[in-house]
């Protein structure tokens, strides 16, 4: 199982372990805002996000309208987008919209 996040048709950012992006979907929903995968950063204390989906493309985080937290244990965390991953020298903020 692989750390994985998607972004629904609704914009809903979605976490979870799985094998593949697709998994993370309830029927009747779809990726169109990519996804990639995620690690929690002990110390800075928040979720970093980083890569992109093959099957849903890179994830476009403009669309994001709510941070669904149940993949990632419940708690919300800072999330930080490592656009240049492995390089930690520029961290993007994400927010959803409805927060």
């Amino acid at each position: 199982m692989y750390q994985k996040f998607i972004i629904t048709q609704d914009g809903i950012l979605k976490f979870g372990h799985v094998y593949l992006h697709k998994d993370l979907l309830e029927y009747g929903e779809s990726c169109t805002y990519g996804g990639g995968l995620w690690k929690i950063d002990e110390s800075r204390r928040a979720i970093l996000l980083y890569g992109r989906s093959f099957d849903f493309g890179a994830p476009d985080f403009s669309h994001v309208q709510r941070i669904e937290w149940a993949g990632v244990g419940g708690k919300p965390l800072p999330l930080l987008f490592l656009p240049h991953w492995p390089e930690e020298d520029l961290l993007i903020p994400v927010y959803a919209a409805n927060s």
